[in-house]
């Protein structure tokens, strides 16, 4: 059995009177994909920032790769790849210069360097930018090069913060493809998200954290068996016309009544649908799908708008 690269037990991190992280208990295993999912101020960014050995731990233990961030932190960040969630480049230099530079901060011989450059150019598709300045490249492409850049020390875990955000779908799509490639590598990656889809795809293993706290842990598929239905039915009624919730008694086994629609969580959606014929509602619209991880996470965080 191989030790965890991370453990923490009652991790807790203040600022002042402000609790950030509430004495969480996780672990992450060698070559796994573990995601930190919640709400804006959930503790996400907080915890990561005490992984990266950047941050002080207030209260509880915690080790990365058997070492304590609070006395080891240099040990601890040169076998670390760091992707914030602003990608920190030098505008004002070429993608090659960007890359050159950041290989320097580790102290690697030149030789070294240049011969990583070109193997990161491969895999993030820039060898055709490599003399571009940085500042007039996509968004994709920045986000792609800060990847690369994180990955000049060849370090044996990396921490993605909000890896995606602000990307079109396309882009996010070959960003997953190379975080996936990662993974083949053996390479440990911790990512915060809030993009349920992107969480669906990448993570072996996920924390829920809501107000500072871990409210779930498992795989996506564990998560959406534990706590989602089979089934989600969605019904959408007249402006005006919406039933109240016992007028659905039986229907579901949990119904979630929101402003512009109706949510039946149901084990079989087509029992459900039969039913439903037998009501005198008036219905506008059905849709019928699988419950994802987003209905999880709604479920257990709430549906208020965090700021």
């Amino acid at each position: 059995m191989t030790e965890p690269l991370i453990r923490a037990a009652g991790l807790t991190k203040r600022f002042g009177d402000f609790t950030a992280v509430d004495s969480v208990d996780f672990t992450v295993e060698p070559g796994e994909v573990f995601g930190f999912l919640g709400p804006n101020g959930a503790g996400k960014s907080s915890t990561m920032k005490m992984i990266g050995a950047v941050s002080p731990v207030t209260e509880g233990t915690l080790t990365v790769f058997g070492l304590e961030p609070d006395t080891d932190g240099a040990q601890i960040r040169m076998r670390l790849g760091s992707v914030p969630q602003e990608n920190l480049l030098d505008t004002e230099l070429t993608v090659y210069e960007n890359l050159f530079i950041y290989g320097r901060y580790f102290d690697l011989p030149r030789a070294v360097i240049k011969e990583r450059i070109e193997e990161l150019l491969a895999f993030a598709h820039l060898e055709d930018r490599r003399n571009d300045l940085v500042d007039p490249l996509s968004g994709g492409m920045k986000r792609r090069l800060t990847i690369a850049r994180s990955l000049i020390n060849q370090p044996d875990m990396i921490l993605l913060d909000e890896p995606t955000t602000g990307l079109d779908p396309q882009a996010r799509h070959v960003l997953w493809d190379r975080l996936y490639r990662l993974k083949q590598q053996g390479v440990t990656l911790i990512i915060t998200t809030h993009y349920m889809d992107e969480a669906e795809q990448l993570c072996d293993r996920l924390v829920v954290m809501d107000d500072g706290k871990i409210v779930a842990e498992g795989s996506p598929r564990s998560l959406i068996e534990r706590f989602a239905t089979r089934d989600v039915v969605e019904l959408r009624f007249p402006v005006g016309q919406q039933p109240e919730e016992r007028e659905m008694d039986g229907l579901a086994k949990r119904i979630e009544t929101l402003p512009d629609r109706s949510l039946l969580y149901t084990d079989n959606a087509d029992a459900t649908l039969v039913s439903l014929t037998e009501r005198a509602l008036e219905i506008e619209s059905t849709i019928v799908r699988r419950s994802t991880l987003e209905d999880v996470f709604l479920r257990l965080t709430g549906r208020s708008l965090v700021d």
